[in-house]
């Protein structure tokens, strides 16, 4: 009987244990709003996973770099970016660019989100996606780098699929972009709960 409980107690501790580091790695992956025209839509970042992107997106965002800019490329069923351009698509200046991190084994599936970049896989600046179907042709392969992912929406998913949904055109050198203009307010750091 003694054993059976010194077995039990040791099982409850290591749960405990585990619950903690699942607890501990929860609360150091920040939270943040994205203030939409649209509504707000809440990110999970995955800093332990893309420390230096999740690094650089938090600069540009304490920076209120994202401040009044657009979701300026909007594609259904595959994904909507932002983060870079004004209303009247002006681009705005950015600091260096960061080191790829597509590397980390955390896949483009719907509701993720990732960095844009040119070709050059180490290009990233401040622009990002949000991923609305899988897109798995996106992450890293054997001869081929990724575009890497540094987080998850949790709340507002149907806000992504509705500006999804934006009728869009040509405009300024750039194809779909949204008729109407999709504006990012800010994007706040979510104090921790």
């Amino acid at each position: 009987m003694k054993l059976l409980l010194s077995l039990l107690l040791l099982s409850v501790l290591a749960f405990n244990s585990a619950w903690g580091q699942t607890t501990d790695t929860a609360s150091a992956n920040p939270l943040v709003i994205i203030k939409t025209s649209e509504g707000d839509v809440t990110l999970r970042l995955f800093a332990d996973k893309s420390p230096v992107t999740v690094a650089n997106f938090l600069a540009y965002v304490d920076s209120e770099h994202y401040n009044g800019t657009i979701f300026h490329r909007v594609i259904s069923n595959f994904m909507v970016q932002g983060g870079g351009f004004l209303p009247d698509m002006t681009e705005k200046e950015t600091g260096e660019p960061i080191v790829n991190e597509s590397r980390n084994r955390v896949h483009n599936i719907r509701g993720t989100v990732a960095m844009a970049r040119t070709s050059d896989p180490n290009s990233a600046t401040a622009q990002f996606f949000v991923n609305q179907r899988s897109n798995l042709q996106l992450d890293w392969s054997p001869g081929q780098e990724g575009y890497t992912v540094f987080g998850e929406v949790i709340e507002g998913m149907e806000i992504v699929d509705y500006i999804a949904s934006s009728p869009v055109r040509q405009w300024a050198g750039h194809q779909d972009v949204p008729v109407e203009p999709i504006l990012i307010q800010e994007i706040l750091r979510k104090p921790a709960q």
